[in-house]
């Protein structure tokens, strides 16, 4: 009776560990710098290995130590090499196009806006990354993109005088730049901050708190004060590696994750502090004219057509958001 019993208490530890060694760690990748983004993301992944009990772990790598650029990130996790990592929408426009139309130029006038919007139509979304292999939990935002340059940015006319980044992959800001006329030079974002120092190109654009994280700024002289589109992103899971998830586990990966995105939309909607600092630097802000602001508002309108004309979102996606839009716009 005795060695039966020591031999059951072995199996029941030996099932424990086994019970450990299922744990699910989850390898994500991302180009950030260590700062305020993932500063959420860790305090995400903290709740949810205490609230799983160690069933489900986060393991990031930061600053590009698993690759510089999307399409290297989505390799690694086709491969497993990777779980998942942090993108912008238009880094996984290879998955699904669909989120990028949250980036369209002056497609909402104000936070409060695209926060509705994006309640109303993120399960939509998140459907069509689900089809193409990914899980993503939600969007968070870096706030408004501005444009900064070596050179005055007046108007739309001193744009076409500078080179000008565009994100290499990211069809909306491939449409909207050609509208303006500008000399466009495609690049990875870890590119970006050498291409300032050897004059490769001479105006970026982005959410004032992530020029000011890479270091950006230190190369610039001028901003145009328009804020051009929301920026958009997102934590995007293997969905081979998420289905090995408990579905209860899931359920806290999730609410984590967009309880995170939330925090951290507060923090870059807000982009006084930001603000504050780079005309403490010497940044020279120039806000247009109202005829200048027209134009730049009707490269917007002339932008969404054109990617509706060719398709490039589905058509549920572009009739839900106007739909969302118009619908807080009537209250």
């Amino acid at each position: 009776m005795v060695r039966l019993l020591v031999l059951a208490l072995l199996v029941l530890t030996g099932q424990a560990i086994s019970t450990d060694a299922r744990a699910l760690q989850l390898k994500i990748a991302t180009v950030a710098p260590e700062g305020q983004y993932l500063k959420e993301m860790r305090a995400a992944g903290d709740a949810i290995k205490a609230q799983t009990a160690g069933r489900v772990e986060f393991k990031f790598f930061p600053g590009g130590v698993m690759g510089t650029d999307a399409a290297t990130v989505l390799r690694k996790i086709k491969l497993g090499q990777l779980q998942g990592g942090a993108f912008s929408a238009a880094e996984l426009s290879s998955v699904s196009n669909d989120g990028s139309l949250y980036g369209m130029p002056f497609l909402f006038a104000s936070k409060e806006e695209f926060n509705y919007v994006l309640d109303k139509t993120l399960p939509l979304v998140q459907a069509s990354y689900a089809k193409g292999g990914m899980v993503v939990p939600g969007f968070c935002s870096g706030g408004y993109a501005y444009l900064l340059s070596t050179k005055p940015l007046s108007s739309i006319e001193d744009l076409r005088a500078t080179k000008v980044w565009a994100p290499a992959g990211d069809p909306v800001a491939e449409v909207g730049f050609r509208f303006t006329g500008a000399s466009v030079v495609k690049l990875a974002i870890a590119d970006v901050y050498p291409s300032l120092q050897t004059g490769l190109i001479e105006t970026v654009g982005g959410p004032l708190p992530l020029i000011i994280g890479f270091q950006w700024h230190t190369k610039l002289k001028y901003m145009a004060d328009v804020p051009l589109a929301m920026t958009t992103g997102s934590l995007a899971f293997d969905k081979r590696a998420f289905d090995k998830i408990a579905p209860a586990d899931q359920t806290i990966v999730n609410t984590e994750v967009a309880k995170a995105f939330a925090r951290y939309n507060v923090v870059n909607f807000e982009d006084g502090a930001a603000r504050a600092a780079l005309l403490k630097q010497g940044i020279v802000a120039t806000k247009p004219s109202p005829e200048q602001l027209k134009a730049w508002e009707d490269i917007g309108v002339k932008s969404l057509a054109e990617m509706t004309e060719k398709k490039a979102f589905s058509a549920e996606i572009i009739a839900a958001v106007l739909s969302a839009r118009a619908e807080f716009r009537a209250k």
